[in-house]
């Protein structure tokens, strides 16, 4: 009875109306940048405004995937909101301390298909937004758009997947083709900079295409095996000071993988490839550069392309006794395998190296950001730092990976840009992160820009190491110059912009603890008037390098300022200036400070030849440390046991070492480890820096049996003209295990080795071989013949020389006599024409024992 009446008065009660579900949702940062977002006949579109004012129409959000397309059809099923507030430091980039407060919304829709979240953060300095799946899928597409008012200034890069083209000055409606990462655009008082943010592995890399009215984020893969969630597409908003100095792109992305910075050194670089495109082959002169580089105190010297293994160690010794560090260059071929990372990286930490510049990567591809995942992992366990040349753009990966010290995609120094081209880097390409363009050509390069341009452009472009391009004569014949690059840091406490237009140029003021350093750069002839308000009160000394009449060294000029006066200073058309400033005090005359020398020392070991030290043996090495100059403090002095083997014997230590003083020590080394060559280093230390000197031990290897095949014997040595030498493959392109079967007039060989001129191998033979018996020649595999020659040494000396070999003929075949021969050397050299397409053959190379 109960259960009908209620049946009665439902049916006589008016109906009370349900409530319709929300169409549309803000979201709004404390900076006054908000999101719109609105579903309309089951489509997404997200808007940008700021201050009221519309900087991004309404465009398109959803993704596809393999299994559903979440575009269409969408209902809203919920929402939530937070505030993210971080604070976090870096060890590098336009400031160390960061701190961001963000508003962010979540918003859950579905389809008949399925359903994703759309996760948007408003922070003070822009938008972004990323999607988040229930689960892993595979991604096929994003509907993911800006839409851009078609009169909107734009400043473009046309895509190439290492980002090195010139930038082109258009409007959003004129726009056509595919553009990178970052993408400026300024409509009315506003700027927008679209990029992303948090991109690795987990996803592939994007980039933007013009489609209709708006700008389409286009995907570098078909297919992305997605974790379920996205990297943030991001659009930095605000004036042009707020968007240069933001730091958005870093705010988004992970926190750092490690806690431990403290073996993160940014700092400055000398560097040879550039100016001097063969010199990182050549030993003596990459000396000379580490002796630059420790007269006017930078931290580091660079060997690109071109280095040996026989030499870089010792070079590596040569620097750190200075107070200078090596970075190596590598190909990032030389590491596409986890075997390669295992053996390659360890390698080159042992030997001292403190970082490798790593380049021609070149792709957004989901399986190429997995490598950068690997190597960074890699890297980062053996605590050594990384240069990412031919690189994607920077998208958060300092903050996550702190020990990537700056990363190029910028048409840099390398590739003679435009001097007019340059303003426009500071407004967007760095804005994303450090710039590896290798700044201040003074004699090498196009010359359009002013000394002084040059001068300035490690002020105005940030990168945790600065790669200088230029010869040490080059800069020591710009004395000025050079003073003014001696007292300049690469990192930051604050940076500013002082005054600034994409087109025409750039004024931007760094702080580094209590000194200002301003750099200008000009496309066109101006006056720059740079407001000193960001000094406070008080009086400054203000030191500023400007260009004299002619392309010569900058001229110094000097006066004293408040925070209320105006900098000016007249340039021409692709000049600048740059200045140093420093709060000023009564009998203060420069800003200059003391450049950091190392006190000089001698480090003397014995036995100072090769020792041969059978596997399981032991031998006593010695060594002496002797301060040559002014007193030096927490001095210790050690012998460090190779891998594998066991040392004995204590530190000796010394709290003080007089000028003239000296300290001994000897220990027991216990051979174990692999056969070869092994350096036993002998190491002093005061301070942070790093005395160390080497005594050679061979291991020997057995003795080689009867018919033993060249190729299945261990390598003493090795160096080759053109990637590693190849076991019973020709040696193909530039990573090992590329060569096809070895070839020669058109006769395949199973057994041998593939190499390229310059090349030579060593092979231990123990003086119990008899003769060496092989079948050489040219491979067939180039598209254009060689010419080599085929060389063989025992105990450097000659056995065996063919004279030049040319072209594509059959196989030479040779016996050489090599009785009472204890190493073995197989040379290749090139013809006295060059290297190129010298691939050649030791087919069917074999030991009579």
């Amino acid at each position: 009875m109960s259960r009908l009446l209620a049946i009665v008065l439902a049916l006589l009660l008016p109906a009370v109306p349900a409530t319709a579900a929300p169409t549309g949702w803000t979201v709004t940062g404390p900076g006054q940048v908000t999101a719109t977002i609105a579903l309309t006949s089951g489509n997404l579109t997200l808007a940008v405004s700021r201050q009221g004012r519309t900087v991004l129409q309404p465009a398109p959000v959803g993704i596809t995937t393999t299994a559903a397309d979440l575009t269409e059809d969408l209902t809203f099923t919920g929402r939530s909101d937070r505030v993210v507030i971080e604070r976090y430091a870096m060890p590098h980039g336009k400031r160390m301390q960061r701190a961001t407060r963000m508003t962010e919304t979540r918003l859950g829709f579905r389809n008949a298909a399925g359903s994703f979240d759309l996760v948007v953060r408003a922070a003070p300095d822009g938008i972004a937004y990323r999607y988040v799946l229930p689960g892993p899928a595979t991604v096929t597409a994003e509907a993911s758009s800006f839409t851009v008012p078609a009169g909107a200034r734009a400043w473009l890069l046309p895509y190439n997947a290492w980002y090195e083209a010139n930038r082109v000055r258009t409007t959003a409606g004129e726009a056509t083709g595919d553009f990178g990462y970052p993408s400026l655009f300024h409509t009315g008082t506003d700027f927008a900079l679209l990029t992303e943010s948090d991109v690795d592995g987990r996803y592939a890399g994007s980039r933007l295409r013009k489609s209709g009215a708006g700008f389409q984020v286009v995907l570098a893969d078909d297919q992305v095996e997605s974790t379920g969630t996205t990297p943030w597409r991001t659009a930095i908003v605000g004036d042009l000071k707020t968007v240069s100095t933001s730091t958005l792109v870093d705010d988004l992305a992970g926190p750092a993988i490690f806690k431990d910075t403290s073996w993160i050194k940014p700092g400055k670089v000398a560097w040879s490839w550039l100016s001097e495109h063969s010199s990182p082959s050549d030993f003596a002169r990459q000396k000379q550069y580490v002796d630059f580089a420790a007269r006017h105190g930078w931290e580091y010297a660079l060997v690109d392309e071109g280095w040996s293994a026989q030499w870089v160690p010792e070079l590596i010794r040569y620097a750190r006794a200075q107070g200078v560090e090596i970075l190596l260059w590598l190909r990032w071929s030389d590491l596409d395998t986890p075997q390669e990372r295992d053996t390659v990286l360890p390698r080159i930490k042992r030997w001292g190296a403190k970082g490798v510049k790593l380049d021609f990567m070149e792709s957004d591809s989901q399986d190429r950001y997995r490598w950068y995942d690997a190597v960074l992992r890699k890297t980062a366990d053996l605590e050594l730092m990384v240069n990412f040349h031919g690189s994607t753009i920077p998208h958060g990966l300092a903050r996550t990976w702190p020990h990537v010290l700056t990363m190029e995609a910028v048409r840099g120094a390398e590739n003679y840009p435009p001097a007019a081209n340059n303003p426009v880097q500071f407004f967007t390409r760095n804005v994303a992160g450090s710039m590896d363009y290798t700044p201040v050509s003074l004699e090498v390069g196009t010359k359009e820009a002013s000394i002084a341009h040059e001068t300035a452009l490690p002020v105005v472009y940030e990168s945790g190491w600065t790669h200088f391009a230029d010869k040490p004569e080059a800069y020591e014949r710009h004395p000025q110059a050079l003073r003014y690059l001696d007292q300049l840091p690469t990192v930051w406490d604050e940076t500013r912009l002082l005054d600034g237009d994409p087109d025409t140029h750039a004024v931007v003021a760094r702080r580094n603890g209590d000194r200002w350093f301003v750099g200008g750069i000009a496309a066109d002839q101006r006056t720059f008037k740079a407001q000193l308000g960001f000094l406070g009160a008080g009086q400054w000394l203000v030191e500023t390098v400007r260009d004299p009449a002619d392309r010569s060294d900058v001229v110094r000029d000097r006066q004293v300022l408040r925070g209320n006066d105006t900098l000016d200073v007249p340039v021409r058309r692709n000049g600048g200036f740059a200045a140093i400033i420093c709060r000023n005090r009564p009998g203060l005359q420069t800003c200059d400070r003391p450049i950091r020398q190392v006190p000089k020392t001698t480090l003397t070991v014995t036995p100072t030849g090769p020792v041969d030290t059978p596997s399981g043996s032991t031998f006593e090495i010695a060594g002496t440390f002797t301060n040559a100059d002014k007193e030096i403090r927490d001095v210790a002095l050690k012998a460090v046991a190779p891998e594998g083997w066991t040392v004995s014997g204590p530190t000796v230590q010394r709290r003080k070492l007089a000028p003239g003083e000296s300290i001994s020590g000897k220990w027991q080394l216990r051979v174990g480890g692999p056969t070869g060559l092994v350096d036993v280093p002998v190491v002093a230390t005061f301070g942070d820096v790093h005395v160390e000197q080497a005594v050679k031990a061979f291991v020997p290897p057995p003795v080689p049996a009867n018919g033993a095949q060249i190729s299945d014997l261990p390598f003493m040595s090795e160096t080759n003209g053109w990637g590693p030498v190849e076991r019973d493959r020709s040696n193909g392109e530039n990573s090992g295990g590329d060569g096809g079967p070895l070839s020669i007039g058109g006769v395949s060989y199973a057994k041998g080795i593939g190499a390229h001129a310059p090349s030579d191998v060593s092979v231990y033979l123990g003086r119990g071989c008899e003769r060496f018996a092989a079948k050489i020649g040219l491979d067939d595999e180039t598209r254009e013949p060689g010419s080599v020659v085929f060389q063989l040494f025992g105990d450097d000396k000659p056995l065996y020389d063919s004279g030049v070999v040319k072209g594509k003929g059959p196989a030479v075949p040779i016996d050489v006599d090599v009785t009472g021969v204890r190493m073995l050397s197989l040379r290749v050299t090139d013809g006295g024409d060059g290297r190129n397409f010298d691939h050649a053959d030791w087919a069917e190379a074999a030991l009579t024992c």
